[in-house]
């Protein structure tokens, strides 16, 4: 079986990380499979999904980590093509776009993680893709 929703977002900052666990696991819980999988991906290649606790000072420490090693600057070679999101494309390079997480006895398989959406270009309609898989 397969079940597929998409969420949107229009983050009203230029980076920012979105709590995306509960939406996640009601479409775990709406595809009625007892054993797979779920896919979280971000359909743009200036955001990121990854696993990780639910804490502010990790969500401070990631924000700060991905700005130290893809800062904002303005002599990016990408922005030869008029575009000033260079950084943003590495950041989500780090980050990753994808996650894949387990499905047990029809919900999400693990302990406290949490699942998030990570926005590096924000305030502009963006979009993510769950897709849950199994039997």
């Amino acid at each position: 079986k397969f079940h597929t929703e998409y969420l949107w977002f229009n983050t009203k900052k230029h980076r920012e990380y979105v709590n995306i666990t509960d939406e996640v696991a009601a479409a775990v819980a709406k595809s009625r499979i007892t054993d797979g999988m779920v896919l979280i991906s971000a359909m743009h290649i200036t955001a990121g999904v990854y696993v990780n606790d639910a804490e502010s000072g990790i969500i401070h420490d990631i924000d700060e980590w991905a700005e130290t090693l893809a800062p904002f600057r303005s002599d990016y070679r990408h922005h030869m093509t008029g575009e000033t999101n260079g950084d943003s494309h590495l950041k989500s390079l780090l980050i990753g776009h994808e996650v894949i997480l387990p499905v047990t006895e029809g919900r999400l398989d693990w302990a406290l993680e949490q699942v998030y959406y990570a926005e590096f270009d924000g305030q502009r309609r963006k979009r993510l893709i769950i897709k849950v898989m199994g039997e």
